[in-house]
């Protein structure tokens, strides 16, 4: 079974910064869709950042100037960088991929599109 791993979570003051991180197999940081979702409790998971495999990133309107999303192709890792956060970025985070799709927006808003999902990374930003 193929595992994206998370890590990077954890609880901060609003203003602040966090850096998420998802290892994956090289097969799937090279060839796939990879990137993130966000869901709080009773609501839906909203797509956070996607990039496809030439690199080109889609944002959510919220976090755009914010949030940075980038892959190391060597260390297998894909990225989240999470500046100037706010109360309302509180959720869990999850690192997805998929094998194709359309565009990275149009993934954006697909997560049924995503076979492949990590444990989850909480996010908490207070203040």
């Amino acid at each position: 079974q193929v595992q994206l791993v998370e890590s990077g979570g954890g609880s901060v003051q609003a203003g602040n910064s966090l850096r998420l991180s998802c290892t994956a197999p090289a097969y799937i940081i090279k060839g796939y869709y990879m990137g993130w979702f966000r869901q709080v409790p009773g609501k839906e998971r909203e797509g956070v950042a996607i990039i496809d495999k030439n690199g080109i990133v889609a944002y959510a309107n919220s976090v755009k100037g914010r949030f940075t999303l980038s892959k190391d192709s060597v260390k297998n890792t894909l990225y989240l960088q999470m500046n100037k956060l706010q109360p309302d970025d509180t959720a869990t985070y999850y690192c997805a991929a998929t094998p194709s799709a359309p565009s990275s927006e149009w993934a954006l808003s697909k997560p049924v599109v995503f076979a492949v999902w990590g444990q989850g990374t909480q996010v908490h930003v207070w203040g």
